[in-house]
């Protein structure tokens, strides 16, 4: 389980960071690639924790493999999201400041398949992202996605 928060003066204070890596994916008919996450409950754009041994472009592929089915290939960076003002607190104690770096990419393979990180697996059309529970941060990498860019957004 996690809880986060944003802009909480609430929050419990970070004691760890830790890369991490998404995916904002569309599809042909625009459609962004979405997870419904089992330990939060929100809609999510596909992502996780880098390993030892890989690439970030690694890390993506790999998460959004795990999480969906869909294979994809990257193609560049939406953005950089560190912002100290959003933590994730987990059930062991840990609470991690956010650190993520978005990457656009393109679906290549794969049939959407659920995880034990997501209960449900969707190519959702732009029209209904707004009817769907997601966190503020995913809303901003969502954001940023769709904004053709040469130059990535960082906080």
């Amino acid at each position: 389980m996690r809880i986060d928060y944003f802009n909480d003066p609430d929050a419990p204070e970070a004691n760890s960071l830790k890369v991490a890596v998404s995916a904002f994916v569309q599809d042909s008919d625009g459609r962004i690639l979405m997870i419904h996450r089992t330990d939060n409950d929100k809609y999510s754009i596909p992502g996780g924790g880098m390993e030892v041994g890989e690439t970030v472009a690694d890390a993506v592929v790999r998460e959004v493999a795990e999480e969906t089915g869909i294979q994809v290939r990257p193609l560049g960076i939406v953005g950089i999201f560190s912002d100290p003002c959003h933590v994730i607190a987990y059930d062991d104690g840990e609470v991690r400041q956010e650190f993520s770096i978005c990457f656009a990419a393109e679906p290549i393979g794969g049939t959407p398949s659920t995880s034990s990180e997501s209960k449900a697996v969707r190519w959702v059309p732009l029209e209904e992202i707004s009817g769907l529970d997601i966190h503020p941060s995913i809303t901003a990498r969502i954001q940023r996605g769709l904004q053709p860019s040469a130059e990535p957004y960082f906080t």
